[in-house]
């Protein structure tokens, strides 16, 4: 060959070298993978989907989906995982996982010779892509994007297995693709998988199991038959004595109805869980004490059980640990025939019916005003009011004329109550309520008027369950805490005089105040000392009882949370049933004791002539006892007008001669040398027994002393 020639081949030798050099250079760099993270990042910056609440001793209490897009649990160590799944997945998905380096060439030169003959039909297996691959994938989606099984995907994919085999440990890749493996549905990892495919944990799976897990990677949406084929030949590879593939078709068809799916947590707290989890994989140690927490939801499961769903179909419970303001129980409701099971009945603000009245009472003994002993005129009242004419009524629609303080209060009367009010002040009053921690009464006393004595106002379980936990610490207020370890709690303050609050729960603890109206033997009365007041609102839409020993506060509503009134159930019927049974669940072995009198009590026996109250042992501010407690003499009472009452209206009969309908006025009180004027007209002398003698309209009736001062007067319409 002459040099010429010999040059051209040389040349041309070069040339192809460098084209090939390119061309390696330009593969090399169009299927560089991504760069893989360590083993110990993927693990760091795993996040389930789910957040967990534990009670004070560390127990499993609830757990709540926060992240909708994957479903994942906590990270499951490979050493949790069932042996016969690891065996499983490994020997049907990358049988020499443990031999090579990320890559298996003999599986690579098999598949490809297999594509080359196109002999293969039927359910084909994963071929080459080993388990590294799958992970890598796993970690960056781009290396495995839908639709895209060209070469250069394929080659990225065997390199970024060949990283992570070089930079982990088999066992580390083994773990992180248990743990990232897409799976039937929302799950993801075996975590999750197991618990909704299989209703188990990852260690407690078994054979058939790893079978059917193993059977779901290639095509984890594959249809029962499918999945039950592939998962027959795996058992087989596996144990090599699977011959009758029946049990395995059948548990295929269980896992795809999706009949084993299963929650591992108690589901003790749902409520709770939504109000405290907010983030995934947050953990959050409570206060809660299970064994308290699930006396509770037995306790109302058992009574909306009893009561019917026909007749009410929700109730809520919260528990208070009375020196330290922990959350004990919080149940926001119990299921059953709900239809508003979501509704967390604990945090929903209700109308509080009679259970604001201990606060009202509270107020006016502290402040002197009323004692334990008082007598209020428990009589047919009409107030005229900005909104119009307020009538109150008792809850039987009867009266029992002159009653103590400590009687109308233990039976809770009603119209007692509003006299009370207008002793006190409505502004005031909302003020204390506001201080008591009942932040949802917002307006000012005027919004509400004299109805606020009867829980007009709308107000919280958990808000009622700290104000009666007030009263219990003797009148010092402290906020109360759900999760164990708080120190950024508001310091305590002393709301209410702890006199006043010691007076208060002795009333609301003498069965024989509230026998009249409850019973002698009610479900408020307990065989150790305890405190309790019901309430129902208007409507009979929510019914309460709140109370407490020396040691909790318990706090129950009952009633409907789409707000339809109950049907037949008042507050002993409803909620004091189930306050009884925590009360005596709390203090099994162990019962409550009375509390010890504080300083600024009196103890002295009084006499209440002019009532059907017998003598008794009471307790009074100091200061303010008295040995007898009757009406006050004609010429001691203060003038004024009691008939007719402010407000009243009166129609005229046109069948009757009009002066056969005048209008009797009555005063009270030592009037001599006062007098009345009508319209601005003198009437005549107040003690001269005058009548009115009707006219259509609306009129002023005033009552004036001897120097023409006016004392009082009433408003009234004719019709």
């Amino acid at each position: 060959m002459d040099l010429p020639r010999k040059r051209s081949w040389l040349d041309a030798l070069a040339w192809l070298a460098l084209a090939a050099l390119i061309l390696v250079t330009v593969a090399h760099l169009l299927t560089r993978p991504p760069a893989m993270p360590d083993f110990a990042t993927v693990r760091a910056d795993w996040r389930p989907s789910e957040a967990w609440l534990y009670d004070r001793t560390g127990q499993l209490l609830d757990s709540e989906r926060v992240d909708f897009e994957r479903r994942r649990l906590a990270w499951v160590p490979l050493g949790d995982i069932s042996p016969a799944v690891r065996d499983a997945v490994v020997r049907s998905e990358d049988r020499r996982f443990w031999s090579h380096g990320g890559v298996d060439w003999l599986a690579t030169a098999s598949a490809a010779r297999a594509r080359l003959t196109l002999g293969r039909t039927g359910d084909r297996s994963r071929g080459a892509s080993t388990l590294a691959m799958q992970l890598a994938a796993f970690l960056d989606p781009s290396l495995a994007q839908p639709g895209k099984r060209d070469w250069r995907t394929k080659i990225r994919q065997m390199r970024a297995g060949q990283a992570l085999a070089a930079n982990w440990s088999h066992e580390d890749m083994l773990e992180a693709y248990f743990n990232l493996v897409p799976l039937r549905g929302e799950a993801q990892g075996i975590g999750a998988g197991a618990q909704s495919l299989f209703g188990k944990k990852p260690a407690q799976m078994n054979r058939t199991d790893a079978a059917l897990f193993a059977g779901l990677l290639p095509n984890p949406a594959a249809d029962a038959d499918a999945l039950g084929r592939r998962a027959c030949r795996i058992a087989r590879n596996i144990g090599g004595r699977t011959k009758d593939c029946t049990a395995i078709r059948a548990a295929a068809a269980t896992l795809v109805s999706g009949e084993h799916a299963a929650r591992f947590d108690p589901g003790l707290a749902p409520h709770l869980a939504v109000r405290l989890l907010d983030k995934p994989g947050k953990r959050v140690t409570t206060t809660i004490d299970r064994r308290i927490q699930t006396a509770a939801i037995v306790a109302l499961r058992r009574q909306l059980s009893g009561l019917g769903a026909n007749r009410v179909r929700d109730g809520a419970v919260v528990v208070l640990d009375n020196a330290t303001g922990a959350v004990l129980a919080y149940v926001g409701g119990v299921g059953l025939d709900s239809t508003a099971a979501q509704v967390d009945g604990a945090n929903a603000r209700r109308q509080a019916g009679s259970t604001l009245k201990p606060h009202l009472y509270a107020q006016v003994i502290e402040h002197g005003w009323l004692t334990a002993a008082s007598i209020l005129d428990d009589s047919p009242v009409q107030l005229d009011t900005a909104s119009g004419l307020y009538v109150p009524k008792n809850y039987d629609h009867s009266f029992k004329g002159p009653v103590s303080v400590r009687h109308a209060l233990a039976s809770s009367l009603n119209v007692p109550a509003v006299r009370t009010l207008i002793i006190d002040d409505v502004q005031q009053f909302r003020d204390r309520l506001w201080a008591l921690g009942y932040h949802g009464i917002v307006e000012d006393g005027e919004y509400y008027g004299f109805s606020l004595a009867l829980g007009s106002a709308e107000v919280s379980l958990i808000e009622q369950a700290n104000a009666f936990r007030t009263l219990a610490n003797m009148g010092k207020w402290s906020s109360v805490h759900f999760a164990a370890g708080r120190n950024d709690r508001e310091a305590p303050r002393q709301i209410v005089n702890p006199a006043a609050a010691f007076i208060v729960g002795d009333i609301l603890a003498d069965a024989t105040a509230r026998a009249d109206a409850f019973g002698a033997d009610s479900a408020l009365r307990l065989p150790f000392w305890a405190a309790a007041k019901t309430g129902t609102s208007k409507g009979m839409r929510d019914n309460w009882c709140v109370g407490w020993s020396g040691r909790f506060t318990v706090a129950v509503w009952v009633g409907n949370l789409e707000g339809d009134s109950m049907r037949a159930v008042s507050g002993t019927s409803g909620a004091a049933p189930v306050w009884r049974d925590v009360m005596l669940a709390l203090h099994a072995g162990r019962p409550g004791k009375p509390p010890k009198m504080p300083d600024g009590v009196e103890v002295r026996r009084v006499s209440l002539p002019g009532t059907r109250e017998p003598p008794r042992r009471e307790y009074f501010l100091a200061g303010t006892a008295q040995s007898e407690i009757a009406a006050a003499p004609e010429a001691a009472r203060r003038p004024r007008i009691t008939s007719p009452v402010s407000g009243s209206v009166y129609a005229l009969d046109p069948d009757i001669p009009l002066d056969r309908q005048r209008l009797a006025v009555t005063v009270s009180g030592s009037v001599a040398g006062y007098r009345l004027i009508l319209d601005k007209k003198p009437l005549g002398d107040a003690d001269a027994g005058q009548q009115i003698l009707p006219r259509p309209g609306a009129h002023m009736l005033a009552l004036v002393d001897p120097g023409g001062r006016m004392i009082d007067r009433a408003r009234f319409t004719v019709r």
